[in-house]
């Protein structure tokens, strides 16, 4: 069989020789006697065991893994973990019974992130997952897993442990070992991993976030439905984090983000993809995105529907008070230069609006003159002949308002980029090209006498 398509259940009717191995010095006489007892039962009587002596078959387990390298016995005793734990996942924390303090909890899962097969791969992130995330805090210089904060102990640290999932977590993302199972696995145990600051700070210094954004789309199947929760619950985790949010600005999440909650009808989908908007309101740029990308109004059409959820329901109200306010405060400017960034250019008012050039032209300026590059960029690659004539219309306002208009233009070597669409086959188009050019070649002195 492939073990990649192996199931729980189909290792679990395993016979594993537990006999052979003690005769073999695998394991000792009191492992086997645990092992006989909970192997192969139904759960009724397998959870009296380990409320009476759990930590004694935690370290069974652990044991196995250090000393036995067989596949099939690797194999079931990670089931036999992951069953245990996703039973009960209160379970995790006997893993940090005193009784293991010298035990290294981790290393077994760590390195068979790496070595095994996919089936063993998955279990071991799994369980890695959910045994970190159970540990206790720190509490009198005292780490878990027997690490003291000025020990020397050369049992696995918990950010050695993170560094690792991390690691692993990001190389599954972008090259899948599993062609279907990969990415969801990643993404569900980064869901629940990103609520330590620390997994935030290494997924960031990872280069993880862009490999988030692609998944950020409508779903369909319950399947695909799952895995966006479970990315948008990351990025709303990474939300909190500054360094993250920097990064997050100089991507798609924001149009990515609106499409879901446009198109989704899942109450968890929408709550956390409007609790990220809650979060990125206040920072950068975010909120003149959301208002240019239609959120205001999207945000009205999601509070008329019958959600049952109270935390999406008070979300959709925090969100719509932010965003009249930032309405307010928004200056035309920030909505213009939204609009350029974005490619979203239309005959809004502003173009057209003398006082907005006059009091704005410096302001062009900014980042080696941004805004005039990206206009190029449009002029270069748009298809969209609204935005190709605003853009047109926006540089020449751009050589008539500024002083060295003409000489930053030439610069960008506009004339003959603009110059090509004075051929577009749309009026509008040809008519603005031909007033940029007429402008580029007459300079500001003369500019004012040319009109739209």
């Amino acid at each position: 069989m492939d073990r990649a398509e192996l199931t729980t259940e189909q290792v679990l009717k395993r016979d594993i020789p537990w006999e052979h191995y003690m005769s073999t010095k695998l394991i000792s006489g009191t492992c086997l006697q645990l092992l006989r007892r909970y192997d192969h039962k139904p759960e009724s009587q397998r959870a009296p065991l380990l409320e009476e002596d759990g930590p004694a078959y935690v370290r069974v387990f652990l044991n196995i893994l250090w000393s036995i390298s067989k596949e099939e016995t690797v194999e079931y005793v990670l089931a036999l973990i992951d069953e245990m734990l996703a039973t009960n996942p209160k379970r995790a924390a006997l893993f940090y019974d005193q009784s293991l303090s010298g035990e290294d909890i981790y290393e077994p899962f760590l390195r068979l992130l790496w070595k095994g097969n996919w089936f063993v791969q998955e279990k071991s992130c799994k369980i890695l997952t959910a045994i970190i995330s159970a540990r206790p805090k720190l509490r009198n210089g005292t780490l878990p897993n027997g690490d003291a904060s000025n020990s020397k102990s050369k049992l696995t640290s918990t950010h050695d442990v993170l560094r690792g999932l991390v690691n692993w977590l990001c190389s599954q993302l972008r090259n899948p070992t599993h062609p279907s199972c990969s990415i969801p696995t990643s993404i569900h145990c980064l869901s629940t991993s990103l609520r330590e600051p620390y997994v935030r700070t290494l997924f960031v210094q990872a280069d993880g976030i862009k490999l988030l954004i692609p998944l950020i789309s409508p779903a369909a199947t319950q399947q695909s439905i799952q895995l966006l929760y479970e990315t948008c619950l990351c990025i709303w985790l990474l939300s909190f984090y500054d360094a993250a949010v920097d990064y997050l600005s100089t991507t798609r999440v924001m149009p990515r983000l609106v499409e879901v909650v446009k198109g989704s009808t899942k109450e968890k989908v929408v709550r956390v993809a409007v609790l990220s908007f809650c979060n990125l309101l206040a920072k950068g740029a975010f909120a003149a995105q959301m208002i240019d990308l239609g959120l205001p109004q999207i945000v009205q059409n999601l509070k008329a529907q019958a959600w049952t959820d109270e935390d999406l329901l008070d979300a959709l109200n925090q969100l719509e008070v932010g965003l009249k306010e930032n309405l307010k405060k928004l200056s035309s400017f920030d909505k213009y230069k939204q609009q350029v960034l974005l490619g979203h250019l239309d005959w809004s008012p502003m173009h057209k609006d003398p006082s907005f050039w006059r009091e704005n032209i410096n302001n062009f300026e900014e980042n080696d003159f941004q805004i005039l590059r990206v206009l190029m960029t449009i002029i270069d690659t748009s298809s969209d002949t609204t935005a190709l004539a605003v853009a047109c219309y926006d540089l020449s306002q751009f050589l008539q308002y500024h002083p060295s208009g003409r000489i930053v233009v030439a610069d960008l070597k506009a004339k003959d980029r603009v110059m090509k669409l004075m051929n577009h086959e749309n009026t509008e188009v040809q008519k603005n090209a031909l007033l940029c050019v007429q402008r580029l070649f007459l300079g500001a002195k003369y500019a004012s006498f040319l009109r739209a």
